[in-house]
This record gives C-alpha cells, structure tokens and sequence, in this order.
C-alpha cells in the first residue's frame, strides 16, 4: 500500500470577485492550490472561468452549489422560498433558521441546484470533478441529498468534500470551535453516505477557523502538523483585496475581506510547503482521489 499523505488543498468561491479570482489563479501559477472551485451564480462567474483559461494554470476547476449568495440562475419567482423580498438568496443565518422550520421547498433547491450544474456545464464545458458547497450548505438537509442525487448521474464520480474533522483536532487547534463541532457532527453523516454511494472523498477535513486565526503565522503549522488521514483536505478562502465582495460576502467592518489577504499570505510563505514536507503530505488533485483510494477499498474488502 502506497504510504504517502496526500494533500488537496482547495480554494473556494473562485468566481466571487475579480481580485479574489486572480489571487486564486496567482497561488495556482506557484503550484500552492490544488483546485479551485466555482460560484456559477456570481456575477464575475463567466469572467473567473475565462481567467483561468488564459492562465492555463495546473489547478482543477471544481463546482461550489450555492444557495446562501447573489441571485439564483433560476429567475426567483421560480424559487421563492430560497429568496428575499429583494430576489436575492437569504444569507447563511436566515437560510438556516428556515431550513429548520421547513420553509425551504425541497422542489425548489433540486431545480437550482439542476440549473447551477447546467450553468457550470455551459461555462466549463464538461461536469464538475470536484465539488463542495458554498458555506458548507451541504450538510444540511434536504440539500445535501439532493446534491448527491443530481451528482449521482455523473459518471465519472466527482469527487465530493467531507465536511468532518476528528474530534481530537477541536481540542487540539483552537479557532470557531463550535461552528466546527456542529459541522463534523453534521458532516459525518453526509461523509458516511457519500462514501456508500461511491463518491471520492478527503477522510478529514482542515481550515475551518475565524478571521482572527488566519492572520497567526503558526496556522497553518497547527493544522498540518497535527491532522491524520491517509487523503486530507485543507479549505482554505484566499484572494486580492477585493471591493466587489463588500455588501455581498461581507461588511466593511467584520473582516471579510482582509481574511482572503491574512489567507493568501499564509499559503504564499514559503514555510507552507515546508510545513506539509515534515507532516509527510504531497500535493494532490481531487482527480486522483479515486486511485488513491481504490487500493484501500479493495485491501478492506
């Protein structure tokens, strides 16, 4: 059996603003990112894709359903409980709070959630190889359900993030504690089914932390120094400095923004790559999840 640690170290919200894309694409050209992944509802999602064409960067182009930002690709009239009075999606807290009251039409979030793997389709030109969800969304029902299912019909099986850490990594690296407990506790259930139906995956999942954290030089070390799995993925949300976020991702004020830059640093230092050499990783695409797993499948069988 291969003993390598594999890292895929994944950039999301590509196509959320210009200079977060281009701070994306900048970490791709120095071999920092393994993938990125799509916003298809943004309205910079077409400018982003033609960006990263042009780079020609070694970095796989993954789908983020969203349904939480911006509008929908359907028109809203077409998904009205997952919209404002203003068109708009209902930000994460507001989409939560209905999520759990049953105000989120399970009909609905299938049809966009459809029209958004169209829209990447028509952007890209072939189906997603990796996918995971705009905040997270996934480990909510119905949507996570939903999306395997439409994922499901695609063959290859892309691979799918597992929202789940060890409960050991809470204790041992600190930074949005609960968020992350509710996230593994949630997570492990969708990890557990997609793995049942087939899907490619990470077995643990890192960076999930607050805005305060990103910007200590010694994050990074905390987490890769301290996380086991054979396949492990670091989230990670860099970028530019990026005007075109502030009312829509962020607020001047609560640090939105500048967590992209502190981000963009910390993989951009050279320790990075000397921090996942001591850990035992090599870098990995989510394309080559698959073979790496395939040995591990057939061996516990």
């Amino acid at each position: 059996m291969d003993g390598k640690r594999y890292l895929i170290v994944t950039a999301d919200d590509f196509g959320i603003g210009p200079a977060t894309s281009q701070g994306i694409l900048d970490l791709a050209a120095q071999g920092l990112l393994t993938c990125t992944v799509l916003i298809v509802n943004s309205p910079h999602a077409e400018q982003a894709v033609c960006a990263w064409r042009q780079a020609r960067c070694p970095m796989e182009l993954g789908w983020h359903p969203c349904l939480t930002l911006d509008e929908p690709v359907l028109p809203a009239s077409r998904v009205p409980s997952l919209v404002g009075p203003d068109g708009r999606f209902w930000p994460l807290a507001q989409f939560l709070k209905r999520v759990c009251v049953g105000r989120i039409d399970a009909a609905e979030v299938e049809a966009e959630l459809r029209a958004q793997l169209e829209r990447f389709v028509a952007l890209v030109g072939h189906g997603p190889g990796v996918v995971n969800s705009h905040q997270h969304i996934q480990v909510f029902q119905p949507v996570g359900d939903i999306l395997l299912d439409l994922l499901a019909r695609q063959q290859p099986l892309p691979y799918v993030r597992r929202v789940r850490e060890p409960w050991r990594m809470l204790w041992r690296v600190p930074g949005a504690r609960f968020k992350r407990a509710v996230l593994s506790v949630l997570g492990r259930r969708d990890a557990r089914q997609q793995a049942g139906q087939g899907f490619p995956g990470n077995d643990w999942l890192a960076g999930i932390t607050d805005p305060e954290w990103v910007a200590d030089p010694q994050f990074l070390v905390r987490w890769l120094g301290r996380v086991p799995g054979k396949v492990v993925e670091l989230a990670c949300h860099p970028g530019h400095w990026d005007d075109t976020l502030i009312g829509r991702d962020c607020t001047a004020e609560d640090g939105g923004v500048q967590r992209r830059v502190q981000e963009y640093r910390r993989l951009s230092e050279v320790s990075f790559r000397a921090v996942c050499g001591r850990a035992g990783f090599v870098f990995a695409a989510p394309s080559e999840v698959d073979r790496i797993q395939r040995p591990r499948i057939a061996h516990a069988a």
